[in-house]
């Protein structure tokens, strides 16, 4: 930097010592004077710009100073050399300025934002020697094998002895290897081709049936996770309708699962608001039937013979089945609640969905008769119950619970309760009367282990619920006339086409008006 000159103030001349001192008197000024050229120096600019950009950014590296020409070796003739050589300078400029924006944009963030893909790459510029090969530059990479070639038209390649057909082992496992890359992408293959893999045609084949079978499979469970209710789980669709149950006020909150079976699930719920149609009581059992068809693929016999669904059942669409069988399950316990017998009450249906009310309190559900531990007095009191309660089901409810045992069975304030009548028929059924006898020996089974005297065996008990004298020397001559009875009720309800009660009220023998 050339020197500056400096120019003083011109003397006042002698004056009074309290002018130098007035506030208020002409300051003595200095002025820097600079020259046009100094102003002008592109050197000047320079190092004034370096050093901006040094105090904003130390760690970034400075761009390269000197000419960018240098070096008497190089041959500046040559219009391709310039030009090469200005390209690189004019990349090195540009990378510096990417760097400074870089760190600009980044800042002191944890998080930062790299700008290396727009940076020049000049190939002058790489360290690698020259016998060195960039293999992303390369067509061809000599790591990975080869495709097999298609066989021509006219099926050989090749002449004389080392003609090759389209059969030979080598050629068709590399063809095998090559369409695994065809298989699905949950399939995983690996890199068969790249390890020169040879597979036989029966390999190949059993490979394709395998990754067939395992897509089917997946699609078969997304379907299963969309339209079923897994245990202790609901699928979305059922998800939404309880959803919909607590927003319209019918239930106040749902707290969790209290049990699972075979066919449904049950929840507990806190009852809504009630209304002058309905009355919501303060605990509710939110009972869910699984929609998977597999449980009920045997168990249509229970509903396709009863005449109040006969005409609804259909085997085309089965889904429909499971929507019948809670509705089933609401009118069975609707017959119940009129005969005064000790059941759930029934609050609202939805679908595959039943709300009824809660046996037990604060969320503990009253204990199965299995698991209850009761005194003799209790245990007799209990099977003079569930007796009443048989013979109140079959004469006044015209019901035969087809799944009474001690699992079905509750045990609250002292006295027995009867759930899950999903599957109860009438005693017109065809198969009525041997599920009313299968139920006779569950309880009478359970309530002679319990110590109960007074208990009758299974074909008394069946004789005092049903009404009828079936005199039987065994248990195999009894059920030969049980099936007797009801091949003669199919028969006449076939010939006349409608269904006969067989039975009077008052008990007697089934009497046919020819």
């Amino acid at each position: 930097m050339d020197p500056v000159e400096v120019a003083a103030a011109p003397d006042a001349g002698p004056g009074p010592a309290w002018q130098n001192k007035c506030p208020w008197g002409t300051p003595n000024t200095t002025s820097i004077s600079c020259s046009l050229a100094d102003v002008m120096s592109e050197q000047l600019a320079k190092e004034l710009q370096l050093e901006e950009e040094n105090a904003a950014f130390p760690e970034v590296v400075a761009v390269a100073e000197g000419p960018f020409i240098s070096g008497e070796n190089i041959d500046t003739s040559s219009d391709l050399m310039l030009a090469q050589m200005l390209q690189m300078e004019f990349d090195r400029e540009y990378d510096a300025q990417l760097r400074r924006e870089e760190k600009k944009f980044n800042g002191d963030s944890k998080v930062s934002i790299s700008f290396e893909n727009y940076r020049k790459v000049h190939p002058y510029d790489s360290d690698s020697s020259e016998d060195e090969v960039d293999w992303q530059d390369t067509r061809h990479d000599p790591y990975r094998a080869d495709k097999p070639t298609t066989t021509p038209r006219k099926g050989f390649t090749g002449k004389g002895k080392d003609i090759t057909t389209k059969h030979d082992e080598v050629v068709c496992g590399r063809k095998n290897t090559a369409r695994m890359e065809n298989f699905a992408p949950e399939f995983q293959v690996g890199d068969g081709i790249g390890m020169d893999l040879k597979l036989s045609n029966q390999v190949f084949n059993a490979l394709k049936q395998h990754a067939y079978s395992e897509e089917r499979r997946s699609a078969r469970l997304h379907e299963k996770k969309e339209h079923s209710t897994a245990e202790k789980a609901v699928d979305p669709k059922t998800r939404l309708l309880l959803y919909k149950m607590v927003n319209a006020g019918m239930l106040e909150t749902i707290t969790g699962c209290i049990s699972t079976g075979k066919e449904s699930v049950v929840f507990h719920a806190y009852g809504g608001n009630a209304t002058e149609e309905r009355t919501i009581p303060a605990e509710c059992a939110i009972k869910v039937f699984k929609t998977t068809l597999n449980e009920f693929k045997n168990r249509d016999k229970y509903i396709k013979d009863d005449y109040r669904f006969k005409d609804r059942f259909s085997k085309l669409n089965p889904r429909k089945i499971i929507r019948m069988w809670a509705e089933k399950e609401m009118h069975n316990l609707t017959r119940m609640q009129n005969a005064g017998i000790p059941c759930p009450h029934v609050v609202n249906l939805k679908k595959h969905i039943l709300v009824m009310s809660f046996i037990g309190q604060d969320q503990v559900p009253a204990p199965k008769l299995k698991d209850v531990t009761l005194s003799s007095e209790d245990m007799k009191k209990a099977y003079c119950q569930v007796l009443e309660m048989m013979q109140r089901l079959y004469k006044e409810c015209s019901l035969v619970h087809a799944d009474l045992s001690e699992y079905n069975m509750l045990w609250h304030d002292g006295k027995v309760w009867f759930i899950d009548v999903s599957q109860s028929v009438e005693p017109t059924h065809p198969h009525g009367l041997q599920f009313l006898f299968r139920d006779c020996r569950n309880v009478s089974q359970f309530f002679q282990k319990g110590g109960v005297v007074e208990a009758l065996n299974e074909r008394e008990l069946f004789n005092a619920v049903s009404g009828l004298n079936i005199t039987a020397e065994n248990e195999v001559d009894f059920q030969e006339e049980i099936e007797t009875l009801e091949k003669m009720n199919e028969d006449h309800v076939q010939n006349q086409g409608k269904k006969l009660m067989m039975f009077s009220r008052d008990g007697d023998p089934p009497i046919y008006d020819e």
